[in-house]
């Protein structure tokens, strides 16, 4: 009884290892043996990374069995190290990724580079690979193997003499550095550039190339020209100081930055509009009917209703002119980006040939040289015109008020404002008066 009894416990024992093992084995034909890092694999043992097409790069491919940080990082000969990937979270599973001899950034001795390499060519040499992964109890396995680099282009792609032609940008198209212009040599060609100003919340602000005889990503001299988006309507980045990068990367993956920092002041869209009272008229045109010699006078106000000055310019409210002249009779020629207000009628020969500053000295901010109607205020323009002449072809005449911003557009929606017909009283050719001459007014250089 008693060997019977041992007999059956002896084989339940062995059932028992049997199984035991049976599950051991099928968990390690399942789900492979509890190593870390499995099938490590470099496909090529030599590439020749110059963007020829031909063995410019490698395949490297592992397995990790578990959560772990994986670093992939080169030796050379004199056991300097270069990393291509540097403790990288991974979660268990097959990895695979293309190596073409591109590393973190290094310099070499005695090495004069201008800008900051970001990232760079595994020069020409026998290397030792090393993939090594590590989980979180602190385990690190690692495989290794060699690769030859042959025929690795030498040249960085190197941002040379970068500069801004300002670093002080007023983007608000009142004609007075409303642009700037990053210009840098490029010491060679390469697959393309960016040029951006940063903003602080990491976003970029593109910046376009001002194409000239050297085409774009091509060695040589490089223009770019940047106005903060205003020539569209956009709101340009706030006023503060932002740096302005150059970023390049040549065909086989290496890059370059370089940066300057470029202040942003008065910067906005300019919004300025004739003021339309409650009730009556917007231009207050003081008679409708004037003889030979006889004087018409309007009024009208004006508005800065945006967050940037607007550049203006003379002649003052005031100023009266004979109907035969015109702006640059008096001195005022046009100034690229200024706002002025001016008359204009039917049979004009000049566009607005009668313009006046939107406001006095008084109303006015003098900022570098130039006069300024700051944003929220609001201006009375008071001008008049001497009737010399018979004021064109036809009488009555109709004419009307409207707003420049010159060598720009006449402003939308305050063009042709409140027209208004015009009699000039002439008598028969026996009887038309001799006007009394009078001097053309002057100001001194810049007076408003």
């Amino acid at each position: 009884m008693v060997k019977q009894k041992s007999t059956f416990i002896w084989g339940g024992l062995v059932a028992l290892v049997v199984v035991v093992t049976a599950v051991f084995l099928g968990n390690r034909l399942l789900n492979g043996d509890n190593s870390l890092l499995r099938n490590v694999q470099v496909d090529k043992t030599q590439i020749t990374p110059n963007a020829d097409g031909d063995s410019d790069a490698t395949t490297i491919s592992y397995e990790i069995s578990r959560n772990a940080t994986v670093s992939i990082y080169f030796e050379n000969e004199t056991e300097e190290r270069f990393y291509f990937r540097q403790e990288k979270p991974r979660g268990a599973g097959e990895y695979s990724v293309t190596f073409s001899g591109v590393v973190d950034p290094f310099t070499l001795p005695g090495e004069q580079i201008e800008g900051e390499i970001l990232a760079r060519l595994l020069q020409d040499g026998r290397y030792t690979w090393t993939v090594s992964a590590t989980d979180e109890n602190n385990i690190t396995e690692m495989a290794q193997g060699e690769l030859l680099i042959v025929d690795a282009d030498p040249v960085l792609p190197d941002i040379r003499d970068f500069s801004l032609d300002k670093t002080v940008f007023t983007p608000n198209r009142d004609g007075v550095d409303d642009r700037v212009q990053p210009v840098f040599y490029l010491a060679k060609d390469v697959a393309h550039v960016r040029v951006f100003l940063q903003l602080p919340d990491g976003n970029e602000e593109p910046i376009s190339e001002f194409e000239q005889a050297e085409e774009p990503n091509s060695e040589g001299w490089h223009k770019y020209d940047y106005e903060g988006g205003v020539d569209e309507g956009a709101t340009p980045p706030p006023d503060g100081t932002y740096p302005i990068v150059v970023i390049a990367q040549d065909l086989e993956g290496q890059q370059v930055r370089v940066q300057d920092e470029l202040t942003i002041q008065f910067g906005g869209v300019p919004r300025v509009r004739v003021v339309s009272p409650p009730a009556g008229d917007t231009v207050h045109w003081e008679i409708t009917a004037v003889p030979i010699c006889g004087v018409f006078t309007f009024t009208l106000a004006v508005e800065n209703y945006g967050n940037t000055p607007i550049r203006t310019s003379g002649p003052p409210p005031g100023t009266m002119y004979d109907s035969t002249w015109n702006y640059n009779t008096l001195g005022w020629f046009t100034e690229p980006g200024a706002f002025r207000l001016g008359i204009g009628f039917e049979n004009e020969l000049t566009n607005y040939p009668y313009r006046w500053a939107l406001g006095s000295a008084e109303d006015l901010e003098v900022i570098d040289g130039f006069s300024y109607l700051m944003p929220g205020e609001r201006a009375i323009i008071t001008g008049s015109i001497r009737m010399v002449n018979d004021f064109g072809d036809r009488n009555p005449q109709t004419v009307w008020a409207g707003l420049i911003h010159e060598d720009v557009e006449v402003v939308t929606f305050y063009e042709r404002v409140d027209p208004q017909g015009l009699t000039v009283d002439l008598p028969d050719e026996a009887h038309l008066p001799e006007c009394t001459p009078r001097e053309i007014p002057e100001w001194p250089v810049g007076s408003e």
